[in-house]
């Protein structure tokens, strides 16, 4: 299988098993992978300190987070790449997915029992809505 894997990420422990089991999934499917993190808002907030100036977002906030763990998942063989897709996580990734032509979303199962199963989980409106596959790794225990 040739293709795109796409994993969702929030810089979160869970988030990055869920990577990991991605790049496991990418390399034994000859696909190529890419780690989105998704924002909701377009918050900006300039910040200046004498002649400096920076500007954060939470666009940018995002990019660093997706960049940060695909660097962690750089593996030889492996094309890693990342962005920021806005919009709820769910939603963002089902995007990414279409626009992606992916052939395989992977999502960790945090709030998927109990009361998180009612309240809505990434998984639970990922795999109900995605162009793809969806594979659901364990992540709520190491």
């Amino acid at each position: 299988m040739t293709g795109v894997v796409i994993v969702g990420v929030d810089g979160s422990e869970t988030a990055m098993r869920a990577a990991q089991a991605a790049q496991q999934l990418a390399l034994g499917l000859g696909a190529s992978l890419r780690v989105v993190s998704a924002f909701d808002s377009n918050r900006t907030e300039v910040v200046e300190i004498g002649t400096d100036k920076w500007i954060v977002s939470d666009a940018a906030e995002a990019e660093t987070v997706a960049r940060t763990v695909a660097e962690r998942l750089a593996h030889e063989g492996l094309e890693v790449t990342y962005s920021a897709a806005r919009g709820k996580p769910g939603e963002a990734l089902v995007k990414e997915a279409e626009v992606q032509d992916a052939r395989l979303i992977v999502v960790g199962n945090r709030r998927m029992q109990g009361l998180g199963r009612v309240l809505g989980s990434v998984a639970n409106t990922v795999a109900h809505t995605a162009p793809c596959d969806v594979y659901i790794a364990k992540t709520d225990q190491p």
